[in-house]
Parts: C-alpha cells; structure tokens; sequence
C-alpha cells in the first residue's frame, strides 16, 4: 500500500501555472526596469540641456540658439510626458502580474497543505493497521505458544 494523493494532477497543474505565472512577473519587471531607465535618462537629459542653457544664457546666446534649446526642451518634454505613461502602465501591468503570482503561490500552497493533511492521514491508518496486525500476531503468538 503506498500513498496516492488525489489531487495530484491538480497540483502539478497549479505548480504548472506558478511557474508560468513567475516567468510572466519577471518578464513585466523587466520591462518596467527598462521603461523606468529610459524615463530617468530622458529627465537627466533634460536636466542636462538646461544647465547647460542656464550657462550659455550668463555667457550671451543669440536668439535662434535660445529657441533651438527651447524647442529641443519642448521636445524632450513631450518624450517625458510619454515615457511616464509607458512606466505607469508597466507599474500597473507588473503588479496586476504580481498579484496573479501571489494567487498562484496561494493555490498552489494550499493543495501542498491538503497533500501533507492527506499524507498525515494515510501514515496514521497506515500506523493503526501495524499496530492492529502486531496485536493480532502477538495474540496468535500467545494462543499457539499454549497462554501461558
């Protein structure tokens, strides 16, 4: 007699789709790593162009060289504002994935739990028929050895 949990299928199903389900997670992380660094590298470059501005300007700059920096400066802008959205909606994609990993930690664990509570219960009648047979063999021991 050796054990069979029941739900075994279900389980490695479940651990199936955890793995899958943590592959997922990493995969958003890294994207939301990539859309986070290419967001900073657009506000340093931003910050960057208007120190360098603030420098020109207490130096003398024409005209023309203002509204260039102005216009680039615009534009740099307008790849912030888009940036940003692309790492909210990462953020929002990598937790929304996170969340689906933890429902998939959860499910998982609590057939583990159902499997070591049916385990425990097999050990136990598996313990209870020993003991029932050594019982039976020790009093068919005593019987065949005269009861004395």
């Amino acid at each position: 007699m050796s054990f069979q949990y029941k739900f075994q299928k279900i389980l490695t199903l479940k651990e199936r789709e955890k793995e899958e389900s943590l592959h997922i997670y990493q995969e958003s992380v890294r994207k939301f790593t990539i859309a986070a660094e290419h967001l900073y590298d657009l506000l340093k470059k931003k910050e960057d162009l208007e120190q360098f501005q603030s420098e020109e300007l207490a130096n003398g700059l024409s005209v023309d060289k203002i509204r260039h920096y102005q216009y680039f400066i615009s534009n740099l802008e307008k790849s912030i504002e888009h940036a940003q959205g692309l790492v909210i909606h990462a953020r929002n994609t990598m937790n929304w994935h996170e969340e689906k990993l933890k429902e998939s930690n959860i499910e998982v664990k609590k057939y583990e739990k159902l499997k070591e509570k049916s385990y425990q219960a097999y050990m136990e009648v598996l313990h209870k028929t020993e003991n029932l047979n050594l019982d039976e063999f020790s009093s068919r021991q005593y019987f065949f050895r005269g009861g004395s």
